[in-house]
Protein backbone atom coordinates (compact mmCIF):
# COMPACT_ATOMS: atom_id res chain seq x y z
CA UNK A 1 0.00 0.00 0.00
CA UNK A 2 1.26 3.46 -0.48
CA UNK A 3 2.41 4.29 2.93
CA UNK A 4 4.40 1.30 3.27
CA UNK A 5 6.59 2.92 -0.08
CA UNK A 6 9.19 4.12 2.59
CA UNK A 7 10.41 0.37 3.38
CA UNK A 8 11.09 0.17 -0.38
CA UNK A 9 14.74 0.06 -1.06
CA UNK A 10 13.89 1.44 -4.50
CA UNK A 11 11.71 4.46 -3.13
CA UNK A 12 13.89 7.45 -2.87
CA UNK A 13 11.43 10.05 -1.44
CA UNK A 14 11.06 13.39 -2.04
CA UNK A 15 14.46 13.87 -4.59
CA UNK A 16 14.17 15.57 -7.77
CA UNK A 17 14.11 14.39 -11.20
CA UNK A 18 17.49 15.60 -12.07
CA UNK A 19 18.77 13.69 -8.53
CA UNK A 20 16.86 10.59 -9.98
CA UNK A 21 19.28 10.65 -13.40
CA UNK A 22 21.83 10.82 -11.16
CA UNK A 23 21.12 7.60 -9.12
CA UNK A 24 20.26 5.83 -12.30
CA UNK A 25 23.70 7.02 -14.33
CA UNK A 26 25.19 5.95 -11.32
CA UNK A 27 24.01 2.52 -10.99
CA UNK A 28 24.67 2.06 -15.05
CA UNK A 29 21.66 3.31 -17.05
CA UNK A 30 21.00 -0.22 -18.33
CA UNK A 31 17.65 -1.38 -19.92
CA UNK A 32 14.84 -1.13 -17.58
CA UNK A 33 16.18 0.37 -14.46
CA UNK A 34 14.20 1.80 -12.26
CA UNK A 35 13.45 3.93 -9.08
CA UNK A 36 10.26 5.66 -7.40
CA UNK A 37 10.26 8.62 -6.03
CA UNK A 38 7.76 11.27 -4.63
CA UNK A 39 5.88 13.18 -6.88
CA UNK A 40 6.70 16.76 -6.14
CA UNK A 41 3.73 18.42 -7.73
CA UNK A 42 0.92 15.90 -7.12
CA UNK A 43 -0.54 15.59 -3.25
CA UNK A 44 0.17 11.60 -2.86
CA UNK A 45 1.30 10.99 -5.72
CA UNK A 46 4.54 9.54 -7.03
CA UNK A 47 6.89 9.40 -10.24
CA UNK A 48 8.61 6.53 -11.69
CA UNK A 49 12.21 7.05 -13.32
CA UNK A 50 13.35 4.57 -15.74
CA UNK A 51 16.26 4.32 -18.29
CA UNK A 52 16.35 2.62 -22.14
CA UNK A 53 19.00 3.07 -24.23
CA UNK A 54 21.16 5.40 -22.14
CA UNK A 55 18.01 7.86 -21.52
CA UNK A 56 15.99 8.68 -18.54
CA UNK A 57 12.32 8.94 -18.85
CA UNK A 58 9.65 9.92 -16.24
CA UNK A 59 6.05 8.84 -15.63
CA UNK A 60 3.62 10.31 -12.80
CA UNK A 61 1.74 8.01 -10.82
CA UNK A 62 -1.10 9.85 -9.46
CA UNK A 63 -3.54 9.33 -7.09
CA UNK A 64 -6.79 9.45 -8.17
CA UNK A 65 -10.10 10.65 -6.46
CA UNK A 66 -10.96 6.70 -5.80
CA UNK A 67 -7.76 6.21 -4.13
CA UNK A 68 -6.18 3.76 -6.56
CA UNK A 69 -2.77 4.91 -8.28
CA UNK A 70 -2.50 4.91 -11.84
CA UNK A 71 0.11 6.15 -15.11
CA UNK A 72 -1.51 8.73 -17.16
CA UNK A 73 -3.77 7.07 -19.37
CA UNK A 74 -3.09 3.72 -18.09
CA UNK A 75 -5.03 0.91 -15.38
CA UNK A 76 -5.67 1.90 -11.93
CA UNK A 77 -3.94 -0.06 -8.89
CA UNK A 78 -4.33 -0.20 -5.21
CA UNK A 79 -0.82 0.68 -4.93
CA UNK A 80 2.11 2.53 -6.36
CA UNK A 81 3.76 -1.09 -6.10
CA UNK A 82 1.18 -3.09 -8.21
CA UNK A 83 1.37 -0.09 -10.85
CA UNK A 84 5.23 -1.20 -11.11
CA UNK A 85 4.71 -5.32 -10.66
CA UNK A 86 2.14 -4.65 -14.07
CA UNK A 87 4.64 -2.76 -15.75
CA UNK A 88 7.40 -5.43 -15.18
CA UNK A 89 4.91 -7.71 -17.09
CA UNK A 90 3.66 -5.24 -19.73
CA UNK A 91 5.53 -2.06 -21.16
CA UNK A 92 1.65 -1.09 -22.06
CA UNK A 93 3.16 2.67 -23.08
CA UNK A 94 6.49 2.37 -20.75
CA UNK A 95 9.67 3.00 -22.88
CA UNK A 96 10.07 -0.49 -21.78
CA UNK A 97 9.27 -3.29 -19.31
CA UNK A 98 10.60 -2.21 -15.76
CA UNK A 99 13.79 -4.89 -15.67
CA UNK A 100 15.67 -3.81 -12.53
CA UNK A 101 15.09 -2.04 -9.31
CA UNK A 102 17.59 0.61 -8.88
CA UNK A 103 18.30 0.44 -4.98
CA UNK A 104 19.26 3.17 -2.43
CA UNK A 105 22.54 3.05 -1.60
CA UNK A 106 23.69 1.62 1.67
CA UNK A 107 21.98 3.37 4.91
CA UNK A 108 20.54 5.90 2.73
CA UNK A 109 16.67 6.95 3.87
CA UNK A 110 13.98 7.88 1.52
CA UNK A 111 14.48 11.98 1.34
CA UNK A 112 11.79 13.44 3.48
CA UNK A 113 10.82 17.37 1.99
CA UNK A 114 10.98 20.21 3.41
CA UNK A 115 6.83 20.01 3.95
CA UNK A 116 7.03 16.58 6.04
CA UNK A 117 9.34 18.61 8.37
CA UNK A 118 6.58 20.92 8.34
CA UNK A 119 3.49 18.64 8.72
CA UNK A 120 3.58 17.79 12.31
CA UNK A 121 3.65 21.11 13.72
CA UNK A 122 1.35 22.63 11.16
CA UNK A 123 -1.49 20.12 12.07
CA UNK A 124 -0.90 20.43 15.73
CA UNK A 125 -1.04 24.20 15.45
CA UNK A 126 -4.13 23.65 13.37
CA UNK A 127 -6.59 21.28 15.28
CA UNK A 128 -5.60 23.82 18.33
CA UNK A 129 -6.21 26.67 16.97
CA UNK A 130 -9.80 25.61 15.38
CA UNK A 131 -11.07 23.97 17.75
CA UNK A 132 -9.53 24.80 20.84
CA UNK A 133 -8.49 21.60 22.16
CA UNK A 134 -5.80 20.67 24.32
CA UNK A 135 -4.23 17.87 25.98
CA UNK A 136 -6.26 13.92 25.29
CA UNK A 137 -9.06 15.66 23.20
CA UNK A 138 -6.29 17.30 20.80
CA UNK A 139 -4.19 14.17 20.53
CA UNK A 140 -7.55 12.00 19.71
CA UNK A 141 -8.56 14.26 17.38
CA UNK A 142 -4.98 13.94 14.98
CA UNK A 143 -4.91 10.06 15.50
CA UNK A 144 -8.81 9.64 14.25
CA UNK A 145 -8.51 12.51 11.22
CA UNK A 146 -4.94 12.75 10.58
CA UNK A 147 -5.99 12.09 6.77
CA UNK A 148 -8.27 14.73 6.29
CA UNK A 149 -6.31 16.83 8.45
CA UNK A 150 -2.89 15.88 5.75
CA UNK A 151 -4.86 17.34 3.00
CA UNK A 152 -6.47 20.58 4.79
CA UNK A 153 -3.15 21.50 6.05
CA UNK A 154 -1.49 20.75 2.46
CA UNK A 155 -4.01 23.12 0.75
CA UNK A 156 -3.42 25.46 3.16
CA UNK A 157 0.13 25.52 4.02
CA UNK A 158 1.03 28.41 2.25
CA UNK A 159 -0.79 31.07 4.25
CA UNK A 160 1.76 29.95 7.04
CA UNK A 161 4.63 30.38 5.40
CA UNK A 162 7.02 33.37 5.25
CA UNK A 163 6.77 34.06 1.22
CA UNK A 164 2.88 34.80 1.31
CA UNK A 165 1.46 37.53 1.56
CA UNK A 166 -2.23 37.58 1.44
CA UNK A 167 -4.73 39.74 -0.83
CA UNK A 168 -1.88 42.83 -1.16
CA UNK A 169 -2.29 44.74 -4.91
CA UNK A 170 0.65 44.19 -7.33
CA UNK A 171 1.85 47.94 -6.53
CA UNK A 172 1.51 46.82 -2.80
CA UNK A 173 4.26 43.87 -3.90
CA UNK A 174 6.69 45.47 -5.73
CA UNK A 175 8.16 48.06 -2.61
CA UNK A 176 8.19 44.63 -0.45
CA UNK A 177 10.50 43.02 -3.07
CA UNK A 178 12.76 46.19 -3.66
CA UNK A 179 12.99 46.44 0.85
CA UNK A 180 15.86 45.01 2.15
CA UNK A 181 18.99 42.92 0.54
CA UNK A 182 17.59 42.45 -3.38
CA UNK A 183 18.64 39.41 -4.57
CA UNK A 184 18.08 37.90 -7.86
CA UNK A 185 15.49 35.47 -7.17
CA UNK A 186 13.94 36.84 -4.15
CA UNK A 187 9.93 36.44 -4.44
CA UNK A 188 6.75 36.47 -2.89
CA UNK A 189 3.23 35.01 -3.58
CA UNK A 190 -0.15 37.15 -3.32
CA UNK A 191 -3.80 36.30 -3.51
CA UNK A 192 -5.08 38.12 -6.82
CA UNK A 193 -8.97 37.01 -6.16
CA UNK A 194 -11.22 34.54 -4.14
CA UNK A 195 -11.16 31.61 -7.04
CA UNK A 196 -7.84 30.79 -6.00
CA UNK A 197 -6.00 32.72 -8.12
CA UNK A 198 -2.35 34.00 -7.31
CA UNK A 199 0.11 35.85 -8.67
CA UNK A 200 3.98 34.77 -8.06
CA UNK A 201 6.40 37.75 -7.78
CA UNK A 202 9.53 37.43 -8.73
CA UNK A 203 13.00 39.69 -8.33
CA UNK A 204 15.09 39.83 -11.11
CA UNK A 205 17.94 42.27 -12.04
CA UNK A 206 15.94 45.17 -9.55
CA UNK A 207 12.94 44.78 -11.79
CA UNK A 208 10.09 43.00 -10.03
CA UNK A 209 8.38 40.06 -12.43
CA UNK A 210 4.68 39.31 -12.26
CA UNK A 211 3.43 35.31 -12.91
CA UNK A 212 -0.24 34.84 -12.99
CA UNK A 213 -0.91 31.49 -11.30
CA UNK A 214 -4.66 29.93 -12.03
CA UNK A 215 -6.26 27.43 -10.68
CA UNK A 216 -7.76 25.11 -13.30
CA UNK A 217 -11.35 23.01 -13.41
CA UNK A 218 -10.03 20.15 -11.36
CA UNK A 219 -7.70 22.29 -8.92
CA UNK A 220 -4.83 22.41 -10.21
CA UNK A 221 -2.71 25.29 -9.82
CA UNK A 222 -0.32 26.62 -12.71
CA UNK A 223 1.79 29.59 -14.32
CA UNK A 224 0.50 30.33 -17.88
CA UNK A 225 1.51 26.87 -20.28
CA UNK A 226 3.55 25.96 -16.76
CA UNK A 227 3.71 22.60 -14.81
CA UNK A 228 0.52 22.12 -12.81
CA UNK A 229 0.60 21.79 -8.81
CA UNK A 230 -1.76 20.74 -6.09
CA UNK A 231 -0.68 23.13 -3.81
CA UNK A 232 1.22 26.60 -3.68
CA UNK A 233 3.95 24.98 -1.97
CA UNK A 234 4.66 21.92 -4.17
CA UNK A 235 4.84 25.23 -6.51
CA UNK A 236 7.36 27.08 -5.05
CA UNK A 237 9.82 23.91 -3.82
CA UNK A 238 9.55 23.41 -7.86
CA UNK A 239 10.93 27.01 -9.18
CA UNK A 240 13.01 26.57 -5.84
CA UNK A 241 15.07 24.41 -7.91
CA UNK A 242 14.41 24.66 -11.91
CA UNK A 243 12.95 28.18 -13.57
CA UNK A 244 11.14 26.19 -16.17
CA UNK A 245 9.87 29.65 -18.02
CA UNK A 246 10.93 31.86 -15.33
CA UNK A 247 13.49 34.45 -15.37
CA UNK A 248 15.30 32.18 -12.86
CA UNK A 249 14.69 30.12 -9.58
CA UNK A 250 13.45 31.61 -6.69
CA UNK A 251 16.03 32.15 -4.26
CA UNK A 252 14.60 33.56 -1.02
CA UNK A 253 11.48 34.30 0.33
CA UNK A 254 10.27 37.61 1.16
CA UNK A 255 9.22 38.13 4.52
CA UNK A 256 5.62 39.54 5.16
CA UNK A 257 6.04 42.84 7.30
CA UNK A 258 5.69 42.15 11.06
CA UNK A 259 1.63 41.60 11.75
CA UNK A 260 0.75 42.40 8.08
CA UNK A 261 -1.44 39.44 8.15
CA UNK A 262 -3.44 38.48 11.50
CA UNK A 263 -2.40 35.10 12.84
CA UNK A 264 -4.69 34.91 15.97
CA UNK A 265 -6.61 32.11 14.11
CA UNK A 266 -5.29 32.12 10.17
CA UNK A 267 -7.58 28.70 9.86
CA UNK A 268 -11.25 30.34 10.69
CA UNK A 269 -12.23 30.53 7.61
CA UNK A 270 -10.99 26.65 7.23
CA UNK A 271 -13.67 25.04 9.34
CA UNK A 272 -15.64 22.75 6.85
CA UNK A 273 -18.90 24.42 6.03
CA UNK A 274 -22.19 22.83 4.21
CA UNK A 275 -20.64 21.02 1.24
CA UNK A 276 -17.68 19.58 3.25
CA UNK A 277 -17.48 16.37 5.05
CA UNK A 278 -17.68 18.00 8.91
CA UNK A 279 -15.50 16.29 11.40
CA UNK A 280 -15.75 14.91 14.61
CA UNK A 281 -14.38 18.42 16.30
CA UNK A 282 -16.85 20.55 14.32
CA UNK A 283 -19.58 18.79 16.69
CA UNK A 284 -21.03 19.63 20.13
CA UNK A 285 -20.18 16.79 21.73
CA UNK A 286 -16.60 16.18 20.49
CA UNK A 287 -15.42 17.59 23.72
CA UNK A 288 -16.71 17.53 26.86
CA UNK A 289 -19.22 19.00 28.05
CA UNK A 290 -17.35 20.23 31.31
CA UNK A 291 -14.39 21.36 29.22
CA UNK A 292 -14.77 24.80 30.43
CA UNK A 293 -13.64 25.38 33.98
CA UNK A 294 -16.63 27.77 34.55
CA UNK A 295 -18.86 25.10 33.96
CA UNK A 296 -19.26 23.15 37.23
CA UNK A 297 -18.87 19.57 37.12
CA UNK A 298 -21.79 18.06 39.07
CA UNK A 299 -23.33 14.47 38.87
CA UNK A 300 -27.12 15.80 38.76
CA UNK A 301 -29.11 17.81 36.63
CA UNK A 302 -31.50 21.05 38.16
CA UNK A 303 -34.51 19.50 36.33
CA UNK A 304 -35.70 23.38 35.47
CA UNK A 305 -32.84 23.21 33.78
CA UNK A 306 -33.91 20.55 31.77
CA UNK A 307 -36.36 20.84 28.44
CA UNK A 308 -37.75 17.47 27.36
CA UNK A 309 -38.89 17.25 23.67
CA UNK A 310 -42.61 15.09 22.47
CA UNK A 311 -42.12 12.40 20.87
CA UNK A 312 -39.52 9.53 21.78
CA UNK A 313 -35.61 8.89 20.43
CA UNK A 314 -36.20 4.64 21.08
CA UNK A 315 -37.62 2.21 24.35
CA UNK A 316 -36.42 -0.26 26.18
CA UNK A 317 -37.42 -2.12 29.52
CA UNK A 318 -36.36 0.30 31.68
CA UNK A 319 -38.69 3.02 30.04
CA UNK A 320 -37.92 5.41 26.96
CA UNK A 321 -35.48 7.90 25.81
CA UNK A 322 -36.73 11.40 25.03
CA UNK A 323 -34.42 14.24 22.96
CA UNK A 324 -34.00 17.27 25.32
CA UNK A 325 -32.10 20.58 25.61
CA UNK A 326 -29.93 21.10 29.16
CA UNK A 327 -29.28 24.93 29.70
CA UNK A 328 -25.94 25.02 31.55
CA UNK A 329 -24.17 28.03 32.51
CA UNK A 330 -22.55 29.51 29.72
CA UNK A 331 -24.25 26.83 26.55
CA UNK A 332 -26.96 24.73 26.11
CA UNK A 333 -26.67 21.10 24.98
CA UNK A 334 -28.94 18.85 23.09
CA UNK A 335 -29.08 15.61 24.92
CA UNK A 336 -31.06 12.32 25.26
CA UNK A 337 -32.12 11.61 28.19
CA UNK A 338 -32.87 7.98 29.33
CA UNK A 339 -36.60 8.33 31.41
CA UNK A 340 -37.20 5.06 33.98
CA UNK A 341 -40.90 3.76 33.93
CA UNK A 342 -42.91 4.90 36.95
CA UNK A 343 -44.28 1.13 38.58
CA UNK A 344 -43.75 -0.05 41.63
CA UNK A 345 -41.19 -2.80 40.94
CA UNK A 346 -38.58 -1.08 39.13
CA UNK A 347 -36.25 -1.31 42.13
CA UNK A 348 -33.71 -3.83 40.32
CA UNK A 349 -33.95 -1.34 36.70
CA UNK A 350 -33.72 1.89 38.86
CA UNK A 351 -30.42 0.22 40.66
CA UNK A 352 -28.77 -0.64 37.27
CA UNK A 353 -29.77 2.77 35.41
CA UNK A 354 -28.00 4.20 38.59
CA UNK A 355 -24.92 1.46 38.39
CA UNK A 356 -24.70 2.34 34.31
CA UNK A 357 -24.50 5.94 35.47
CA UNK A 358 -21.93 5.36 37.84
CA UNK A 359 -19.49 3.86 35.50
CA UNK A 360 -20.36 6.73 32.70
CA UNK A 361 -19.47 9.37 35.10
CA UNK A 362 -16.19 8.10 35.23
CA UNK A 363 -15.46 7.77 31.25
CA UNK A 364 -14.36 11.12 29.60
CA UNK A 365 -13.40 10.64 26.17
CA UNK A 366 -14.67 11.93 22.21
CA UNK A 367 -15.61 8.44 21.51
CA UNK A 368 -17.72 7.53 24.52
CA UNK A 369 -21.09 9.20 24.69
CA UNK A 370 -20.91 10.64 28.20
CA UNK A 371 -22.70 11.31 31.04
CA UNK A 372 -23.83 14.79 32.41
CA UNK A 373 -26.06 13.53 34.94
CA UNK A 374 -29.15 11.89 36.68
CA UNK A 375 -32.15 14.17 37.35
CA UNK A 376 -34.58 12.78 40.39
CA UNK A 377 -37.85 14.25 39.63
CA UNK A 378 -41.08 12.99 38.48
CA UNK A 379 -39.18 9.86 37.31
CA UNK A 380 -35.36 9.40 37.44
CA UNK A 381 -33.72 10.34 34.47
CA UNK A 382 -29.99 9.61 32.92
CA UNK A 383 -28.76 12.57 31.07
CA UNK A 384 -26.55 11.86 28.26
CA UNK A 385 -24.69 13.44 25.01
CA UNK A 386 -26.95 13.08 21.83
CA UNK A 387 -25.74 10.57 18.89
CA UNK A 388 -28.97 12.10 16.68
CA UNK A 389 -28.22 9.48 13.72
CA UNK A 390 -28.71 6.40 16.16
CA UNK A 391 -27.42 2.91 15.89
CA UNK A 392 -24.47 2.18 13.65
CA UNK A 393 -26.22 -1.02 12.45
CA UNK A 394 -29.27 0.60 11.30
CA UNK A 395 -27.45 3.61 9.68
CA UNK A 396 -25.79 1.22 7.72
CA UNK A 397 -28.95 -1.13 6.53
CA UNK A 398 -30.58 2.25 5.66
CA UNK A 399 -27.53 3.50 3.69
CA UNK A 400 -25.83 1.06 1.83
CA UNK A 401 -23.73 3.28 -0.28
CA UNK A 402 -21.43 3.69 2.47
CA UNK A 403 -17.65 3.62 1.45
CA UNK A 404 -16.04 1.21 2.76
CA UNK A 405 -13.57 3.94 3.97
CA UNK A 406 -16.23 5.62 5.64
CA UNK A 407 -17.00 2.17 7.57
CA UNK A 408 -13.19 1.98 8.37
CA UNK A 409 -13.34 5.41 9.64
CA UNK A 410 -15.81 4.54 12.14
CA UNK A 411 -14.80 1.02 13.04
CA UNK A 412 -11.42 3.04 13.46
CA UNK A 413 -13.06 5.14 16.29
CA UNK A 414 -14.73 2.90 18.16
CA UNK A 415 -11.02 1.00 18.64
CA UNK A 416 -9.89 4.45 20.02
CA UNK A 417 -13.33 4.63 22.72
CA UNK A 418 -12.27 0.88 23.46
CA UNK A 419 -8.77 1.73 23.92
CA UNK A 420 -9.52 4.42 26.40
CA UNK A 421 -11.79 1.81 28.22
CA UNK A 422 -8.56 -0.72 28.30
CA UNK A 423 -6.16 1.81 29.46
CA UNK A 424 -8.31 2.61 32.39
CA UNK A 425 -9.80 -0.63 33.40
CA UNK A 426 -12.89 -1.13 32.11
CA UNK A 427 -14.80 -3.84 30.60
CA UNK A 428 -18.16 -2.94 28.35
CA UNK A 429 -19.54 -6.29 28.33
CA UNK A 430 -22.27 -5.39 25.48
CA UNK A 431 -20.07 -4.06 22.69
CA UNK A 432 -21.90 -4.34 19.79
CA UNK A 433 -22.89 -2.46 16.87
CA UNK A 434 -26.22 -1.57 18.56
CA UNK A 435 -24.07 0.10 21.14
CA UNK A 436 -22.31 2.40 18.78
CA UNK A 437 -24.36 5.81 17.63
CA UNK A 438 -23.20 8.24 15.34
CA UNK A 439 -23.22 12.02 16.13
CA UNK A 440 -22.74 12.58 12.06
CA UNK A 441 -21.78 10.17 9.16
CA UNK A 442 -18.11 10.48 10.29
CA UNK A 443 -18.23 10.19 13.92
CA UNK A 444 -19.13 7.31 16.13
CA UNK A 445 -19.25 7.21 20.29
CA UNK A 446 -19.62 4.38 22.16
CA UNK A 447 -23.11 4.03 24.25
CA UNK A 448 -24.81 1.56 26.90
CA UNK A 449 -22.76 0.63 29.80
CA UNK A 450 -25.55 -1.14 31.73
CA UNK A 451 -23.36 -4.22 31.85
CA UNK A 452 -19.88 -2.17 32.46
CA UNK A 453 -17.26 -3.37 35.11
CA UNK A 454 -14.32 -1.52 36.42
CA UNK A 455 -12.30 -3.80 37.34
CA UNK A 456 -9.90 -4.13 39.78
CA UNK A 457 -6.17 -3.37 38.35
CA UNK A 458 -4.58 -6.36 39.97
CA UNK A 459 -7.17 -8.79 38.48
CA UNK A 460 -7.49 -7.56 34.94
CA UNK A 461 -10.79 -9.45 34.23
CA UNK A 462 -14.75 -9.59 35.98
CA UNK A 463 -16.20 -12.66 37.12
CA UNK A 464 -19.87 -12.79 36.48
CA UNK A 465 -21.50 -14.34 39.25
CA UNK A 466 -23.71 -16.39 36.70
CA UNK A 467 -25.30 -16.45 33.36
CA UNK A 468 -27.86 -13.62 32.68
CA UNK A 469 -29.90 -12.58 29.47
CA UNK A 470 -26.49 -11.98 27.86
CA UNK A 471 -25.89 -11.25 24.03
CA UNK A 472 -24.05 -14.41 23.05
CA UNK A 473 -23.60 -14.01 19.60
CA UNK A 474 -20.91 -10.90 20.73
CA UNK A 475 -19.30 -13.39 23.59
CA UNK A 476 -16.10 -14.89 23.52
CA UNK A 477 -15.57 -18.46 24.73
CA UNK A 478 -14.43 -17.91 28.45
CA UNK A 479 -17.42 -15.39 28.79
CA UNK A 480 -19.48 -18.37 28.34
CA UNK A 481 -17.64 -20.93 29.73
CA UNK A 482 -16.43 -19.60 32.54
CA UNK A 483 -18.19 -16.35 33.03
CA UNK A 484 -15.23 -14.26 32.83
CA UNK A 485 -15.14 -11.05 31.15
CA UNK A 486 -11.81 -8.33 30.39
CA UNK A 487 -10.75 -6.24 28.03
CA UNK A 488 -9.33 -9.05 25.53
CA UNK A 489 -13.42 -10.70 25.87
CA UNK A 490 -14.33 -7.08 24.40
CA UNK A 491 -11.98 -7.32 21.52
CA UNK A 492 -13.72 -10.84 20.66
CA UNK A 493 -17.15 -8.56 20.87
CA UNK A 494 -15.36 -6.27 18.62
CA UNK A 495 -14.46 -8.55 16.14
CA UNK A 496 -17.88 -8.97 15.73
CA UNK A 497 -18.61 -5.61 15.70
CA UNK A 498 -16.82 -5.08 12.48
CA UNK A 499 -18.30 -7.99 10.99
CA UNK A 500 -21.39 -6.30 11.54
CA UNK A 501 -19.87 -3.24 10.20
CA UNK A 502 -18.74 -4.24 6.76
CA UNK A 503 -21.56 -6.71 5.98
CA UNK A 504 -23.55 -3.13 6.26
CA UNK A 505 -25.72 -4.19 9.23
CA UNK A 506 -26.73 -7.96 9.50
CA UNK A 507 -26.76 -10.42 12.12
CA UNK A 508 -24.11 -12.30 12.89
CA UNK A 509 -24.74 -16.07 12.80
CA UNK A 510 -28.14 -15.06 11.16
CA UNK A 511 -30.44 -18.12 12.13
CA UNK A 512 -28.04 -20.00 14.56
CA UNK A 513 -28.62 -20.44 18.19
CA UNK A 514 -26.39 -19.80 21.04
CA UNK A 515 -25.71 -23.44 21.56
CA UNK A 516 -24.81 -23.82 17.75
CA UNK A 517 -22.82 -20.82 17.83
CA UNK A 518 -20.45 -21.97 20.32
CA UNK A 519 -20.45 -25.63 19.18
CA UNK A 520 -19.06 -23.58 15.51
CA UNK A 521 -16.52 -21.91 17.64
CA UNK A 522 -15.06 -24.69 19.68
CA UNK A 523 -15.11 -26.45 16.26
CA UNK A 524 -12.12 -23.83 15.07
CA UNK A 525 -14.89 -22.27 12.59
CA UNK A 526 -15.47 -18.38 12.45
CA UNK A 527 -17.89 -17.11 9.96
CA UNK A 528 -16.94 -15.96 7.25
CA UNK A 529 -15.76 -12.36 5.42
CA UNK A 530 -18.83 -10.41 4.42
CA UNK A 531 -19.03 -9.62 0.51
CA UNK A 532 -17.66 -6.29 0.71
CA UNK A 533 -14.98 -6.54 3.59
CA UNK A 534 -11.35 -5.87 2.51
CA UNK A 535 -9.24 -8.86 2.96
CA UNK A 536 -6.92 -7.04 5.41
CA UNK A 537 -9.99 -6.12 7.99
CA UNK A 538 -11.18 -9.96 7.75
CA UNK A 539 -7.74 -10.81 9.06
CA UNK A 540 -7.66 -8.36 11.84
CA UNK A 541 -11.59 -9.52 12.82
CA UNK A 542 -10.13 -13.44 12.67
CA UNK A 543 -7.13 -11.96 15.28
CA UNK A 544 -9.62 -10.47 17.65
CA UNK A 545 -11.32 -14.29 17.46
CA UNK A 546 -8.89 -15.95 18.72
CA UNK A 547 -10.23 -19.00 21.08
CA UNK A 548 -7.48 -18.44 24.01
CA UNK A 549 -7.65 -14.91 25.78
CA UNK A 550 -3.97 -14.87 26.45
CA UNK A 551 -3.15 -15.07 22.85
CA UNK A 552 -5.70 -12.66 21.78
CA UNK A 553 -4.40 -8.69 20.71
CA UNK A 554 -5.58 -5.91 23.02
CA UNK A 555 -7.15 -2.70 21.96
CA UNK A 556 -3.40 -1.31 22.02
CA UNK A 557 -2.57 -4.24 19.29
CA UNK A 558 -6.23 -3.75 17.54
CA UNK A 559 -6.33 0.28 17.51
CA UNK A 560 -2.83 0.67 15.77
CA UNK A 561 -3.44 -1.81 13.15
CA UNK A 562 -6.91 -0.46 12.29
CA UNK A 563 -5.38 3.22 12.73
CA UNK A 564 -2.50 1.90 9.65
CA UNK A 565 -4.94 0.29 6.94
CA UNK A 566 -7.43 3.78 7.22
CA UNK A 567 -4.25 5.50 6.86
CA UNK A 568 -3.48 4.36 3.86
CA UNK A 569 -6.78 3.54 2.46
CA UNK A 570 -7.60 7.11 3.69
CA UNK A 571 -4.77 9.21 2.31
Amino acid sequence: MADNVNSLPFFYGNITREEAEDYLRQTGLSNGLYLLRQSRNYLGGFALSVSNAGRCYHYTIERQPNDMYAIAGGKSYRSPVDVIDYHSQEPDGLVCLLKKPCNRPKNMQPKVGPFEDLKEKLIREYVKQTWNLQGAALEQAIISQRPQLEKLIATTAHERMPWFHGTITREDSEPRLQCGPRANGKFLIRQRDANGSYALCLLHEGQVMHYRIDKDSAGKLSIPEGKKFDTLWQLVEHYSYKPDGLLRVLTEPCPRPDGDIDNSNPYETRIPGKGKEAMPMDTEVYESPYADPDELRSSTVDRSHLFLEDGELGSGNFGTVMKGTYKMRKTEKTVAVKVLKNDDNNQSVRDEMLREANVMQQLDNPYIVRMIGICEAENLMLVMELAELGPLHKFLQKNKQTAIKNITELVHQVSMGMKYLEEHNFVHRDLAARNVLLVTQHYAKISDFGLSKAVAEDQNYYKAKGHGKWPVKWYAPECINYFKFSSKSDVWSFGVLMWEAYSYGQKPYKGMKGNDVLQMIESGKRMDSPEKCPLEMYELMKTCWTYKANERPGFNVVEPRLRDYYYDIAQ
